[in-house]
């Protein structure tokens, strides 16, 4: 049965590698325009030439276009709607490799470039053939691919990624090396390019594969191109040599613009979904916008070429097959462990993987000795955590409670949970999920195990009585940790992602205490600054953790999971629960200390003053601000995070606690659609214990 399944996979495997040619395309130079020294080759385009000889002297002062090559979508495309004054966004992918000369120094790289202009002028080194400073009558827009490294223009390194606005000093930037892309190696590297008007957002993806998009944007930025681009703009790219020598080579480009808000565009106005302008045989809408004549004999030369393709597989894959029966004939004359591990029933699937795996019932309570007590090592209101054995290792067992599993909504714990972290949700701070089952009665998520537990139960539960104490360093790792995975959630998924229900008993420690955010069984996931689609709902959370525009509205953003991480990090810093047995709560405890200058008296006395005192400083009033009764002064979390890494200054807060003043709390709100609805003082009963609330423990 095995060697049919390997037959059948064998199969599928050979029907990848001839695919179809189910369309057909125009030349390349038919769509695109050249400049300066790009060229043609095949179906690609060569922007630059390599040089028989190194330049020996900078030409940063030349004017001069030599060493530049550009190239540009025929037609220019509309961005704007004069009528509504709307401006569409637009995604592209595009692939490109650059081979660099071993005699010379780097050249300057690659650019994706929409232009209000394809006239210009450029200064040869150092611009990647990005319109020169001096020309103030064009405007621009760029993602660069820089493999040069000059530090007055802004350049990190000579291996990186930047975000260009009508300037060549990028506004965001990232070191592609250290995300594992070498731009210079000669390899063939497929780039994402995405605006979306709404979100006024760039993000750029990029990777090895040319058809598997990275989960993860290597880089994104806030900016609105809607006062950028004009009516009609040139889309293409731009490359330069500088004083450096490399081939740079574009190939399988994909553009489209959508998301107009008005229905007055043409539809011819605008480039649709799937519209390639330089592919392989296939794709084009040129092609049947210039040739409608000659269709049919496309569809004849199309045929053909499928019979010949499909012809020659099956030749190709009879004699694969006979070749693989030989092979498991003799294969089942060995006893070799993989054999041996087939019929054991160790099959593939408990390989580690990024897909969670579908597990059987009998599995699960094999691993969890039957949920034995003894296994037990965490209880929440709608699941027990156990601790189990599995072939690819120990995992943290999470069982729903059997009230829940009446209730197949996506309103259910399981659901809701397993919804969001089947999602593919990929980060380092992220607890991820391994596998899941659902037989019976029975709803269950396998996760990766954690061998510290919570940090709760570091700060305040299991080690709380012994000498274990966490240092200083690893506290600002947690922090700095699960700052990264909610600047992930909030800004970096396909679709943001609020938790809301951070806290120190869902933030999980591994064995070298890196901190992992987990339990998504409250998350709420939008489209990114969609605030019409948020409706008000109970409070869910914790006592202590929620913020007192949530607890009144019960609208979620991005703003209460700010401030439920302030209160983690003053949790952190100061070893105090957010709500003593006492009642004070932990943000009045340090607001108190800062109006009576004190607030280093908040450190956690465990610490012994074992700590840096400015970085203690530091953590504190970056809780003091995320925590901020008005959720507008409230920082996002990746400001935070710079705070804390000291690549922002300190905030400024007031001298005392400030009134807490409710609003509508929408990301799109502006001053004059808010509207006052309360202003009072905060007490320690006032934004916790209103009637509207439900709490999770």
């Amino acid at each position: 049965m095995h060697y049919f399944l390997l037959l059948w996979e064998l199969f599928l495997f050979f029907l990848n590698c001839f695919p179809s040619h189910s369309s057909c395309s125009s030349p390349a130079s038919q769509n695109i325009t050249l400049f300066g020294d790009a060229f043609f080759t095949d179906n690609s385009i060569t922007l630059t030439k390599a040089l028989t000889t190194c330049l020996s002297s900078p030409s940063s002062s030349s004017s001069s276009s030599s060493g530049v090559g550009r190239a540009f979508y025929i037609n220019p495309v509309k961005f704007l709607d004069p009528i509504t004054n709307s401006t569409a966004s637009f995604s592209c992918r595009f692939s490109f490799s650059i081979f660099s000369s071993s005699s010379c120094p780097s050249s300057d790289g690659i650019a994706f470039l929409i232009s209000s202009t394809t006239d210009f002028t450029s200064l040869s080194q150092g611009y990647i053939g990005l319109p020169s400073p001096q020309q103030q009558d064009s405007s621009y827009f760029a993602v660069e691919f820089d493999t040069s490294f000059d530090p007055s223009l802004g350049d990190i390194n000579g291996n990186h990624i930047g975000i260009d606005v009508n300037s060549v000093v990028s506004s965001a930037t990232v070191d592609a090396l250290s995300r594992g892309i070498d731009l210079k190696s000669g390899k063939l590297i497929t780039a994402w390019i995405e605006y979306r008007d709404a979100m006024k957002m760039v993000r750029v993806w990029v990777g090895y594969s040319s058809t598997i998009r990275p989960p993860t944007p290597i880089l994104a930025s806030s900016i609105d191109l809607s006062d950028k681009f004009n009516e009609f703009m040139h889309v293409g790219f731009s490359a330069s040599n500088g004083q450096g020598s490399s081939i740079h080579i574009v190939d399988h480009w994909h553009f489209k613009t959508f998301g107009y808000n008005s229905h007055s565009v043409s539809p011819m106005d605008m480039i649709e979904e799937g519209d390639c302008f330089l592919c392989y045989s296939g794709n084009s809408f040129t092609e049947t916008r210039r040739n409608n004549g000659s269709v049919s004999h496309h569809r004849r030369k199309k045929i053909r070429v499928m019979a010949l393709g499909l012809g020659g597989g099956a030749v190709f894959l009879v004699t694969a097959v006979a070749a693989v029966f030989v092979i498991c004939v003799f294969l089942s004359k060995k006893k070799g462990v993989g054999v041996r591990q087939i019929r054991e029933g160790q099959s593939c699937r408990f390989q580690t993987t990024k897909v969670p795996t579908r597990l059987s019932l009998s599995e699960i309570r094999s691993a969890t000795m039957g949920f034995n007590r003894d296994r037990l090592v965490g209880e929440g209101a709608s699941a027990k955590v156990y601790k189990g054995s599995l072939p690819f290792g120990d995992v943290a067992v999470k069982r729903f409670e059997r009230a829940d599993v009446r209730d197949r909504t996506l309103h259910n714990p399981f659901a809701t949970e397993f919804a969001t972290m089947v999602g593919c949700l990929r980060h380092k701070n992220l607890v991820q999920l391994k596998g899941w089952c659902c037989e019976g009665n029975e709803l269950v998520l396998v996760y990766e195990y954690m061998p510290n537990g919570s940090l709760s139960e570091v700060l305040h539960g299991k080690y709380h009585d012994s000498s274990f104490v966490l240092s200083w360093k690893q506290r600002v790792k947690i922090v700095l940790g699960v700052a990264s995975a909610l600047t992930y959630l909030h800004e970096e998924c396909e679709r943001q992602i609020i938790h809301r229900d951070v806290k120190t008993c869902n933030i999980m420690l591994d064995a070298s205490f890196n901190a992992k955010l987990g339990d998504f069984g409250l998350a709420e996931v939008y489209e990114h600054s969609s605030c019409n689609t948020r409706n008000a709902t109970l409070p869910a959370g914790t006592m202590g953790y929620l913020a007192p525009e949530y607890v009144y509205s019960g609208v979620p953003t991005v703003k209460t999971d700010v401030y439920s991480f302030g209160v983690v990090v003053l949790e952190v810093a100061t070893g105090r629960k957010p709500v003593e047995d006492d009642g004070t709560v932990v943000a009045d405890y340090v607001w108190n200390l800062w109006e009576k200058k004190q607030l280093l008296e908040a450190a956690d006395p465990k610490l012994m003053g074992n700590f840096d005192v400015f970085e203690m400083e530091r953590m504190l009033l970056v809780g003091l601000h995320c925590v901020h009764p008005d959720y507008e002064k409230r920082p996002r979390v990746r400001d935070a995070a710079r705070i804390l890494k000291r690549e922002a200054p300190l905030p400024l807060l007031p001298s005392s606690k400030p009134r807490v003043r409710i609003r509508p709390n929408c990301p799109n709100d502006t001053p004059e659609t808010q509207t006052l609805v309360c202003d009072r003082v905060s007490t320690d009963e006032a934004p916790y214990m209103t009637p509207r609330s439900e709490f999770y423990y």
